[in-house]
């Protein structure tokens, strides 16, 4: 896939590599394909399988589903369910229809949690069943503040009620192993912060930083 910034690949993954379905696509990100970051250590597609474990903590079934692999060609990488999507469609025209908005909403409240550097409009996606997607989460988890986003339409907002009672369960049950054992303990216990604050402010914050959105914009 040439024009991801890191190696990425759409591979086939056939029953046996991952469950009794298939063959299906995958993508696949092999940590031995990804650019160093001046302030993201390597290793970025580990931060890719902890944004889907959160994801299933919470409930949020947004995040493909996305696992570890250590034995695919190029070495250990992510293997995520490819989305057959609609690609003329992004965030931007997302938004221009309000059946979306719930569920843009919730991946607004879930990239301030996980502190998301790098959500761009290409990055929500809608499949043929009309369910809205999330990809690309491998600049996530910072234990500096670095929320760089497109989804600036609901901010100041409340936390919908639903996502606010998730997020105070996880506060109160702790993040999951599954979650954990991607992480570094510093991004552990700043996460643990970013949910607890959220929860105690109950809205989405408004942009804090002369660098709010990511480049480019789709």
């Amino acid at each position: 896939m040439p024009w991801s910034s890191n190696a990425t690949f759409l591979v086939s993954v056939g029953p046996s590599d991952w469950s009794t379905d298939g063959p299906f696509p995958a993508v696949y990100k092999p940590g031995a394909g990804e650019r160093p970051l001046w302030d993201f250590p390597g290793g970025l597609y580990r931060r890719e399988i902890a944004a889907y474990e959160l994801s299933i903590a919470l409930g949020w079934y947004f995040v493909p589903e996305t696992i570890e692999r250590s034995d695919a060609p190029l070495g250990p990488g992510a293997l995520q369910r490819f989305i057959d999507a609609d690609f003329e469609q992004h965030y931007f025209t997302l938004l221009e229809e309000p059946r979306y908005h719930r569920a843009l909403k919730r991946i607004a409240t879930f990239d301030v949690i996980a502190n998301n550097a790098d959500r761009k409009g290409g990055h929500c996606l809608v499949d043929e069943a009309d369910h809205v997607w999330g990809i690309d989460h491998g600049l996530c988890f910072h234990v500096e503040p670095k929320l760089r986003t497109v989804i600036w339409d609901f901010a100041g907002e409340e936390v919908e009620e639903e996502d606010l009672n998730d997020l105070a369960r996880l506060a109160k049950d702790g993040i999951p192993r599954a979650v954990e054992e991607h992480l570094r303990p510093p991004e552990i216990a700043a996460l643990n912060g970013r949910i607890r604050r959220l929860v105690g402010h109950k809205r989405l914050p408004q942009p804090r930083s002369d660098r709010p959105y990511p480049w480019p914009l789709v």
